[in-house]
């Protein structure tokens, strides 16, 4: 992917700025999910970030996204107008943004949630929610995707997005979302290195 280098170098400091919209329902803590890659980027990873959220007429239950902006030089412009990376909690919001996702962006999204039906794009999906009701708050279905979107895109260094969490989430709770975090990242890597054994694989048939 353009400009990601993936775990972070010293050579990602050069990227160009990677646009990013998480979108979902209030109360999913989308806005917080946003918050927290913008300031590991920023605060751990020493990149420049921007956030702009937006929520729909109910403030719970409505459409809500967040949009992050994170790059090595001074953003101008904070709204997000072709995101590199789309990670969706909700059918709505993949509707939405999906067609404005560049071509070779990533699209993430709960598999509990969301369908992927009529989509002719590559994807990577996570259970993110049923993973939150196993760890026994469903609420941390966000910080599950936090820990997927740092996996399968490299945009933020797992110590920094870690950190993040840790200092961000309320107060007595810091375990079970670090866990949370640790659950939606191993996903992630899982993911990653089942795809690269089935091209490993076809590679092989085809030589």
């Amino acid at each position: 992917m353009k400009g990601i280098v993936h775990p972070m170098t010293d050579n990602q400091k050069k990227l160009v700025a990677k646009e990013i919209i998480i979108t979902g329902f209030g109360g999913q803590g989308i806005v917080l999910a946003g918050k927290i890659l913008g300031q590991a980027a920023s605060l751990g990873d020493h990149l420049e970030s921007t956030l702009i959220q937006s929520y729909g007429p109910e403030s719970r239950g409505g459409a809500c996204s967040a949009q992050v902006i994170i790059s090595s030089e001074t953003i101008h412009y904070p709204y997000v107008r072709k995101p590199d990376i789309l990670a969706c909690m909700s059918q709505g919001g993949l509707d939405k943004f999906v067609g404005v996702l560049e071509d070779d962006g990533f699209l993430l999204i709960d598999q509990d949630l969301v369908s992927p039906a009529g989509i002719s794009r590559d994807y990577y999906a996570i259970p993110s929610t049923r993973l939150a009701e196993e760890l026994g708050r469903k609420m941390m279905a966000n910080i599950i995707m936090i820990g997927f979107i740092t996996a399968v895109t490299g945009v933020v260094t797992m110590e920094s997005a870690r950190d993040t969490v840790e200092k961000s989430v309320p107060k007595g709770t810091e375990k079970m979302n670090l866990a949370a975090f640790q659950k939606g990242y191993e996903y992630g890597l899982a993911v990653l290195k089942g795809r690269r054994k089935k091209a490993e694989e076809k590679a092989g048939k085809v030589a």
